[in-house]
């Protein structure tokens, strides 16, 4: 079992910046990939970054990559997203997930919900102009 835990979430004015945690704790060991997804209200769940915990190979959404860097600190078992140059189109819940070695799912890859097998609560950013 894998526990997720966000924060960092808020108000903050367009063009300001955010970084978000995703505190995880329980058999982290067994995790293979993490990542950010966010979900707008009325719209499904989208992944925005992952990361590899084993070489630590990074990936985006091609239309974040410039603003968004997704990062661990190792020794806390803390994943970040820091989250720069913010647009009121980037107010969504923010959710960190986990997939574990072994978890097996077909037909989905690493930014389809589906490919985790652990989620966060969810942490909500709301950008104002």
């Amino acid at each position: 079992q894998v526990q997720l835990m966000e924060s960092g979430g808020g108000s903050v004015q367009a063009g300001g910046s955010l970084r978000l945690s995703c505190a995880a704790s329980g058999d982290t060991g067994s995790v293979s990939v993490m990542a950010w997804f966010r979900q707008a209200p009325g719209k499904e769940r989208k992944g925005v970054a992952s990361l590899d915990t084993g070489g630590g190979a990074t990936h985006y959404v091609t239309s974040l990559k410039d603003r968004f860097t997704i990062s661990r600190d190792n020794a806390k078992n803390t994943l970040y997203l820091q989250m720069n140059s913010l647009q009121l189109e980037d107010t969504a819940g923010y959710y960190c997930a986990a997939r574990t070695v072994g978890y097996t799912a077909y037909g989905v890859a690493r930014f389809d919900a589906g490919f985790y097998n652990y989620w966060g609560q969810g942490t909500q950013v709301t950008v104002s102009s």
